[in-house]
């Protein structure tokens, strides 16, 4: 039985997940698991040295993140009524255009989106979707929180969208981690995957490494909102079983429903992403024809003894040797 887990988070999903990366990939390793994905929250600060990790252990490394998505424009920062400040959304690259795509997404969410969370738009992913494998994510996605509040004809909008942008690409995701909210609303998500025909894909919502682990996340949430261990109405996951569990474990939960443990294998063979470090990638700038060059070393020397007569007039020995000194340097 061939399981590997899509939805996963590393210490770079700050305060909140508790697996080291180098943990992490050896217990997939040790699972027998040919592939494992970094799904952390809102940002790839980890994808470099989880992809090597991947690589030293001969373990398929699928680079993604969980996103979030804002519920209206991105630049807007303020309530909306009726909705969250923003939901999630797993998307995963599928090649190398896909990763640099999830590059640009990450970097938007920062630079326009923020507001408590890094956030994107279906603009920008819209705008930024080639080689991108999106999954609805967990109880904070947009299809699953409108199911569970009763919202059903919005749910169905937001997978239409979601649908004609990535096709076979998109999967609605199911967790089951023994809360009840799950037991809730997960039966109307393979319902409306039946309606809509969308593939359904299960997951476990690793933020730590073994079972028994969380009484330290939990800690680690208690320093991420600044509350007490003991105050009865901070923030809590309710559960035990955000870890790393094996396929077998995997296959119990979802014995009769096998299909959505085979379709996350589904997505690993769909992943194609090599990345080349020893490749120098350096931006080129169009000379310009007036200029009368012929290479690029050419028009910064132009244009350093342009800049060097206008702050040295004179064009004194020393500046002459420094500038001719730097200049060689940069050849």
């Amino acid at each position: 039985m061939s399981f590997v887990h899509l939805h996963s988070h590393t210490h770079y999903s700050l305060l909140d997940g508790a697996a080291k990366i180098e943990d992490m990939v050896l217990r997939a390793a040790e699972l027998k698991m040919p592939g494992l994905a970094i799904t952390d929250h809102g940002n790839l600060f980890g994808s470099v040295e989880f992809y090597k990790t991947c690589k030293k252990h001969n373990v398929k490394p699928i680079i993604g993140m969980e996103a979030y998505m804002a519920p209206a424009e991105r630049g807007l920062r303020q309530k909306i009524e009726g909705e969250k400040d923003s939901y999630h959304l797993v998307i995963l690259a599928k090649n190398a255009t896909g990763f640099r795509n999830l590059i640009k997404l990450s970097s938007t969410a920062f630079l326009e989106g923020m507001y408590y969370k890094p956030r994107i738009d279906f603009e920008v992913l819209e705008k930024y979707s080639e080689g991108l494998i999106v999954t609805s994510a967990c109880m904070s996605g947009q299809i699953a929180h409108k199911l569970r509040t009763d919202r059903k004809s919005e749910a169905i909008a937001h997978a239409e969208k979601y649908i004609e942008l990535f096709g076979d690409d998109f999967y609605f995701e199911i967790q089951d981690h023994g809360i009840p909210d799950e037991q809730a609303v997960y039966p109307k998500v393979y319902d409306l995957a039946r309606e809509m025909g969308v593939k359904v894909v299960a997951t476990n919502d690793t933020h730590y490494l073994n079972h028994g682990d969380h009484r330290a996340h939990d800690v680690l949430i208690c320093l991420q909102t600044g509350k007490d261990r003991d105050d009865p109405n901070r923030m809590k996951y309710g559960t035990e079983h955000l870890y790393m569990k094996s396929p077998d474990e995997m296959f119990s939960i979802f014995k009769d429903k096998s299909h959505v443990l085979e379709n996350s294998m589904e997505i690993f063979e769909k992943i194609d992403l090599e990345l080349d470090f020893d490749q120098r990638l350096l931006p080129k700038f169009p000379i310009p024809e007036s200029e009368g060059v012929k290479s690029e070393n050419e028009y910064l020397r132009k244009l350093t003894e342009e800049g060097a007569r206008r702050h040295y007039p004179d064009m004194g020995k020393e500046v002459v040797e420094r500038m001719n000194f730097e200049l060689d340097v940069i050849e």
